[in-house]
């Protein structure tokens, strides 16, 4: 399983995702979800991914392929919006499902893939869309300035709760290592190393990309640090009046 998370903030994008493939008793495989394409000075795109892992190595040789060799009709280096991006992409991916999917749904395998692009084009703003493997589209808003593909239901709370438009790109990247965190506390099949990257808007390159290893002391640091907030906040939750004023609260351990 997989768990990918976007953010669109009012100062650029953040980006992550695990790096977990296959988990098992003594069997646990890593590949990178996040992938950077920089294919000239004025555009940038970051796509996530999430399901068949050969599908979404397909996408991504024929994304480079097509960098290489244009072809007649769009691609990355000749799109003038990010929805074009973003139809791009899901007409890249639906093509390699269509090809190998008979075979692969023989076997009991899904040929499917999610995927998340974000970027910026030129004088357009930046944006975030979550494509899905039948090709068609949609974007994050300001109402919801993130999007989830993956294992998404136990890093959701806090996204809820705190993600809005406003808030640093840091700040972004620390939520977004919290909700990572918080999903693979749940589901063992999301797991460590993390990637983060942030975009800063109009700058057309990253400015920082990060992997944390499980045992990263700033990994674990976040890790530790929330879960103490939550039991605090919770030790301070008001009391039913059958049981008289809130008690002390003993030391917190993590």
């Amino acid at each position: 399983m997989t768990y990918c998370v976007g953010l669109v903030l009012n100062g650029g994008l953040v980006m992550a995702a695990d790096s977990r493939t296959n988990a098992g008793v003594d069997y646990v495989t890593t590949f990178s979800k996040l992938h950077v394409f920089n294919p000239a000075p004025e555009r940038i795109f970051v796509l996530l991914s999430a399901g068949n892992l050969a599908t979404t190595q397909e996408v991504l040789n024929r994304i480079r392929r097509d960098l290489d060799q244009p072809p007649e009709g769009p691609h990355l280096l000749n799109v003038n919006y990010l929805f074009e991006a973003a139809d791009y992409v899901g007409k890249v991916s639906l093509a390699v499902q269509r090809e190998h999917g008979p075979a692969l749904s023989q076997s009991g395998v899904s040929a499917e893939t999610t995927l998340i692009l974000g970027g910026q084009i030129g004088g357009e703003s930046h944006g975030l869309f979550l494509v899905y493997p039948q090709g068609n589209y949609f974007s994050a808003s300001a109402e919801t300035p993130y999007l989830q593909i993956g294992e998404s239901k136990y890093g959701k709370p806090a996204l809820d709760r705190i993600a809005k438009p406003e808030m640093s790109l840091d700040d972004g990247a620390r939520l977004c290592l919290v909700s990572l965190d918080a999903t693979s506390r749940s589901n063992v099949t999301v797991g460590p190393p993390f990637e983060v990257v942030i975009y800063p808007r109009d700058t057309m390159q990253i400015n920082q990309r990060l992997k944390l290893d499980a045992d990263d002391p700033m990994l674990k640091q976040i890790s530790q640090s929330w879960n103490l907030g939550l039991r605090s906040a919770f030790d301070g939750l008001p009391r039913f009046e059958w049981e008289g004023p809130i008690p002390t609260s003993p030391e917190l351990t993590s």
